[in-house]
């Protein structure tokens, strides 16, 4: 991907107060009740779906795949995009003793059910070893008064990334909404969407929900395109950096930029201005759905139409995408992040891609209409654990 670093393309973000007052009442009204904040450990102990391990042709570039269960799959109201997992949260590969996946997805809005009456954004996490997983809606509490409204958030969360203790979530034109693990709450029986009661917290039927707890707004110069953050990855190399990119289409443009990054902190690295400007801008390549960076190399993944295989392909940082190294992969890819050798299970058969790091890609739709996982090939895969079912 060839890059233009001189100017950061004109473009910028701006992180917004943190929504902490707001964020506390609803916590301290939570507990009233028996909830509260819990954070992931309370979460993780409490998974409550089965996924289950995929079996069927993917593509060269994909090895192992897995599929949600039957109720997540039969939906055509929720869309998996986004994807991280503990390797981004953690050196180690592990948060509290497990490898996790995180995915996000968004609600579509449907004609007889317009945008403010969709049910939002969620998280989903997914136990890597035993295939377990749970929903976390995505909730925006405010404060007038004394009054607490929370709201679902309404995003197309085409990508994510978990680092440390935050979790940004890609916003397209608006830049990223970000979430903090320790705020992650447990709604108890009894509250619903609407409730008048001050004592009452709305939760759409979900035991757990994330506020956001902040903004990167997205800015660009006088005269220069705005970035679309269509979709996220973390680079956790020297400096590490939050990989940002655009899906484009025709005419639009699509770019990728890295932002520098602190991973202890997770929060993006701002000028004495107090703005987050990337170090890096290049050109990507039409159809593009995510991206990821290796020792120098980019991954990224593009679709082709619903009826045709996708494309992951691998490039030297300052090479084009014709010359690029690639193979087929699912139709529909999504999302990559890396998984690294820390976190590896068994190792995978040789592929077209054999020896490169191994990736995670959240396939969207197949020819059945199932939502699945894709494990790349040429790195190693996690095991498959036993079946159990859940609400």
């Amino acid at each position: 991907m060839t890059g233009v670093p001189t100017d950061a393309g004109g473009i910028h973000l701006d992180r917004s107060a943190e929504n902490g007052d707001a964020i506390a009442v609803l916590a301290g009204r939570l507990a009233r009740s028996g909830g509260g904040a819990v954070g992931l450990p309370t979460l993780l102990s409490d998974l409550n779906r089965q996924a289950h391990r995929s079996h069927g042709w993917f593509g060269h570039a994909a090895h192992r795949a897995y599929t949600w269960d039957r109720h997540d799959r039969g939906s055509t109201e929720w869309w998996p995009q986004g994807i991280s997992s503990s390797a981004d949260a953690s050196t180690s590969g592990v948060v509290e003793g497990r490898r996790v996946l995180m995915v996000t997805w968004y609600a579509r809005v449907s004609p007889d059910r317009p945008r403010g009456e969709a049910p939002g954004s969620r998280l989903t996490f997914l136990d890597l070893d035993t295939l377990r997983y749970r929903h976390v809606l995505l909730v925006v509490p405010t404060l007038r008064g004394n009054r607490l409204a929370v709201s679902p958030l309404h995003v197309h969360a085409g990508g994510a990334v978990w680092c440390g203790p935050l979790v940004h979530v890609a916003a397209t034109g608006s830049g990223l909404v970000t979430c903090r693990l320790d705020d992650l709450m447990r709604v108890p029986d009894g509250h619903e969407w609407g409730a008048a009661a001050d004592t009452a917290v709305s939760s759409a039927g979900y035991r757990y929900f994330l506020p956001v707890r902040s903004r990167y707004r997205a800015h660009a110069d006088p005269g220069r395109p705005g970035l679309r953050y269509s979709f996220l990855s973390l680079d956790r190399g020297a400096p590490a950096s939050l990989v940002v990119g655009e899906y484009g289409r025709g005419q639009q443009t699509t770019r990728l930029a890295c932002y520098p990054l602190d991973v202890e902190t997770g929060l993006l690295t701002a000028g004495a201005d107090g703005l987050a400007r990337p170090d890096f801008v290049g050109q990507g390549v039409p159809h593009m759905q995510g991206a990821v960076t290796v020792e120098g190399s980019w991954y990224v993944t593009a679709s082709r139409g619903p009826g045709t295989p996708g494309r992951c392909s691998s490039v030297r940082r300052g090479g084009c995408g014709p010359t690029a190294r690639g193979a087929d992969g699912p139709r529909g890819p999504r999302l990559l992040a890396v998984q690294r050798r820390a976190l590896d299970a068994h190792r995978a058969p040789a592929s077209p891609m054999a020896g490169q790091p191994a990736a995670v890609a959240a396939r969207r739709l197949t020819r059945r209409g199932t939502r699945r996982l894709v494990l790349r090939a040429g790195g190693h895969a996690a095991r498959r654990a036993g079946s159990t079912t859940g609400p």
